[in-house]
């Protein structure tokens, strides 16, 4: 088993989410995070102002995954968030020791 970790655009989070359902990824979690890369935040101006934003907001996604899932994951993922500018985003895959529906007791592939 694999987690997959995507840092997104917020506004690519739909597309995203259709593109995993269409290969059959039935649940993930999203959290509203803030960061930046090679991005590095920029400047605005509220009520005549100047400053700076250092932390632009994006989405983060996690879905636990069995591994032959995690090719097509990527692609979905990578297809769906590209806008081809710079922020467009990161994807990381950990390994996955163990997973428990608390519901069930299901572990392993099962419980993902």
């Amino acid at each position: 088993m694999k987690l997959v970790s995507a840092i997104i655009k917020p506004f690519k989070l739909d597309d995203v989410r259709e593109s995993l359902s269409e290969i059959g990824v039935q649940g993930i979690t999203v959290t509203e995070v803030k960061g930046f890369g090679r991005q590095k935040g920029h400047t605005e101006l509220y009520r005549g102002a100047e400053y700076v934003v250092d932390f632009l907001p994006k989405v983060k996604i996690e879905i636990a995954i069995s591994d032959e899932l995690v090719d097509p994951v990527i692609e979905a993922i990578t297809k769906a968030a590209n806008t081809g500018k710079i922020g467009d985003g990161k994807i990381f895959i950990t390994p996955l020791e163990q997973a428990i529906r608390i519901r069930t007791g299901e572990t392993g592939t099962e419980a993902i």
